[in-house]
């Protein structure tokens, strides 16, 4: 095994420190990983605070409904649909405002529907 070569006037390093006192060095591939990620976080927050800024949405006007017997989701899904409104698309959303597990009703039930 050979000795390393001396080089004329080289001093030796000195010791690295260890701890919290070291700094950190990042490769250039390593800033960019950093400024992308703040970047992103950046984005997250400043559009988060746009949602905040708008406050929350007004509640759509609902009036109530109590089923009379004979009565099924459908039918009241089609009185309360638009002109040119798909009723399916009514029966959905009935189903998802008064958190229906599915499309069966009871006479009696107070179902909410959207005023329009």
């Amino acid at each position: 095994m050979r000795p390393a070569p001396v080089v004329q006037g080289a001093r030796p390093r000195a010791a690295q420190p260890t701890g919290s006192s070291s700094t950190l060095h990042l490769t250039r591939r390593g800033r960019v990983v950093v400024w992308t990620l703040a970047a992103v976080v950046a984005l997250g927050v400043g559009g988060a605070a746009g949602a905040w800024a708008d406050g929350t949405a007004a509640a759509p006007e609902v009036r109530r409904v109590v089923v009379a017997p004979g009565d099924t989701l459908w039918g009241i899904a089609a009185d309360a649909a638009s002109p040119g409104q798909d009723v399916r698309d009514v029966v959905l959303e009935l189903m998802a405002l008064n958190e229906l597990p599915s499309g069966g009703v009871q006479a009696g039930q107070t179902v909410v529907v959207p005023a329009r």
